[in-house]
């Protein structure tokens, strides 16, 4: 993931609030979608714009991905049971995933729409000025609701409102697209209209295979990067009777990190000091590092 996309390293935010944070975000996502989508559909029709049409459909999909979050923030909060021993994190993975795959069937689908009308010129017509306005509107609600959404991610540390905050942004490029082929509508360039719906097509593919790959490598293991990797590990040679550690694991889970090691401790301690030290070490890991749990092995040396 891009620097600029990455999360702030804090403290892990409560659970309660990052379901209710995500519900909130959620939920003006989807009414400023829903009277998007209606407004380009039915406009992009009336003016004969395909690449306000085909904003629109984008649009419509961003309302899908919105009830997926939905359904993953409510699933994905839930704590272990028996089927599940690790909890109910990756239900976020798996929504990433399906976002990304949901951007990729939308792009694809509006790439074929669009290469069709450049086998047939004549076929373009006059775009209405109306579909112009609309695509400026619609460019400045797509920008502030990815601000407002990112910046909520961002403060419960979402990896799954990061990708839906970034859909919002990759929709608000896609309209100044859209506005740029009207434009060139308008001036008498009628191929530059399903050029801008290939145009946000070709974005809307890049964005959903970008998601889809991350995501499927969080659900495959990915272990976390080397920066927090390298923060653990130092949070854990500062507790106390730990001399050294080997075998430093980790693996994602949702938006938080499972961890297994082997604490080196003095091999004259007895066994219920050594367990005191190693449930120390997790404890201090688990509470200043986003991670769900520490497997621990104590190796006396």
């Amino acid at each position: 993931m891009p620097q600029d996309k990455r999360l702030p390293d804090h403290d892990k935010v409560d659970e309660l609030a990052r379901y209710a944070a995500a519900k909130k975000s959620t939920l003006v996502s989807i009414v400023i979608n829903l009277i998007l989508t209606v407004l380009q559909i039915v406009v992009g029709i009336f003016a004969r714009s395909q690449a306000l049409v085909a904003d629109g459909i984008h649009s419509l999909s961003d309302l899908l991905a919105d009830f997926v979050v939905l359904f993953a923030s409510h699933h994905g909060r839930k704590g272990p049971d028996d089927d599940h021993h690790y909890g109910h994190q990756r239900y976020e993975n798996a929504a990433s995933l399906v976002l990304g795959l949901l951007l990729l069937v939308v792009g694809i689908g509006m790439l074929f729409s669009a290469a069709s009308k450049f086998n047939d010129p004549a076929s373009i017509a006059q775009v209405h000025a109306i579909a112009l306005w609309v695509a400026v509107f619609t460019l400045f609600c797509k920008e502030g609701l990815f601000r407002y959404m990112l910046n909520i991610a961002k403060r419960v540390r979402s990896t799954m409102l990061v990708a839906n905050a970034w859909h919002a942004r990759s929709d608000a490029a896609s309209s100044l697209v859209v506005a740029l082929g009207i434009v060139g509508n308008l001036m008498g360039y009628p191929l530059l209209d399903p050029a801008a719906a290939l145009i946000v097509g070709l974005m809307i593919c890049k964005t959903g295979g970008q998601f889809a790959w991350e995501a499927l490598s969080d659900l495959m293991d990915k272990a976390a990067d080397e920066e927090e990797i390298a923060k653990i590990r130092a949070t854990l040679l500062a507790t106390p009777g730990i001399t050294g550690l080997h075998d430093l694991r980790t693996r994602k889970m949702g938006d938080m990190i499972m961890v297994d090691v082997h604490l080196e401790v003095d091999g004259r301690l007895n066994v219920r000091e050594g367990h005191n030290i190693a449930l120390q070490a997790r404890a201090s890991v688990m509470a200043e590092h986003p991670v769900l749990n520490v497997m621990t092995h104590v190796d006396p040396v």
